[in-house]
C-alpha cells in the first residue's frame, strides 16, 4: 500500500524533529536540551512534538516502538510450517533492515549508544524499555505456538538474540563502525544464536504445557 500524504506528512515531521534532537544532543548535551528547543530547531510546535513522542527520553529511541508493533505482526502472520527460531530470525532481520536505513543513517544511533553511557536516568529508562519489547515478542511467540515451547525457554531465545544484537551494535557504534559495518555486526550476532529453544516441561499425559497467556 503506497504512502498516502497525511502518512507522508507524519513521517517527515517525525524525522524532522528526530534529525534536530541529534544535532542539538551532540552540540549541547541531552539535559540541556529541551522539547522546546527541538521543535523550534524542527520548525514546528511543542504541541506537535508531543503528537509524535510522549516526552524527550522518547526521542532516543525513534521509531522502536513501530519496529515492535512490526515484529508482532510478523509473528502473528508466520507461515504454517515456520519455526520459532526462523520466525525470530526474520523478525530481527527486518529490524537491522529498519534500523539501517533510520537511526544509523541519522546518527540517531550512535547519539543514542553515547548517552545511555553516559546519562544515568535514560540507562534505567532504556531497560525498562528493552524488557517491555521483549516481553511482547515472547508473548507473540507463545500465542503462535501454544503447545510447543516453554515460556521460560522462548523467553530465553528472545532475550539472548535480541541481547546479542544489541551488544552487538554497541560495540561497533562505540568502536566507530561505518552503518554498513554496524548492520554486518548485528546480523553476525544473530546468525550466531538461531537456535531452536528446547522444548517445554512434559505434563502428566506426555504433553508439552501450553504457556500462560499474556
Amino acid at each position: 500500500m503506497s504512502e498516502g500524504l497525511r502518512e507522508r506528512k507524519k513521517r517527515r515531521t517525525r524525522e524532522a524533529l528526530v534529525a534536530a534532537a541529534v544535532e542539538l544532543f551532540q552540540r549541547q548535551g541531552y539535559e540541556a536540551t529541551t522539547v522546546a528547543q527541538i521543535a523550534a530547531a524542527a520548525d514546528v510546535s511543542t504541541r506537535t512534538f508531543f503528537l509524535h513522542f510522549p516526552a524527550k527520553e522518547d526521542v532516543v529511541l525513534g521509531d522502536a516502538d513501530a519496529r515492535v508493533e512490526l515484529a508482532v505482526r510478523l509473528i502473528e502472520e508466520r507461515a504454517a510450517d515456520e519455526r520459532p527460531p526462523d520466525v525470530l530470525a526474520r523478525v530481527i532481520e527486518r529490524a537491522i533492515v529498519q534500523v539501517a536505513g533510520t537511526d544509523l543513517a541519522t546518527g540517531l544511533a550512535d547519539v543514542r549508544v553515547r548517552l545511555v553511557l553516559t546519562v544515568p536516568e535514560l540507562q534505567a529508562w532504556m531497560v525498562r524499555r528493552l524488557l517491555s519489547a521483549q516481553q511482547r515478542i515472547v508473548e507473540a511467540l507463545c500465542r503462535s505456538y501454544p503447545e510447543e515451547h516453554d515460556v521460560v525457554a522462548v523467553a530465553a531465545m528472545v532475550g539472548a538474540m535480541m541481547g546479542a544484537v544489541t551488544s552487538a551494535a554497541s560495540y561497533a557504534l562505540r568502536r566507530g563502525d561505518s552503518p554498513g559495518e554496524v548492520a554486518d555486526a548485528m546480523r553476525r550476532a544473530a546468525a550466531s544464536l538461531t537456535v531452536a529453544p528446547a522444548p517445554g516441561p512434559r505434563n502428566d499425559h506426555g504433553e508439552s504445557s501450553t504457556p500462560p497467556s499474556g
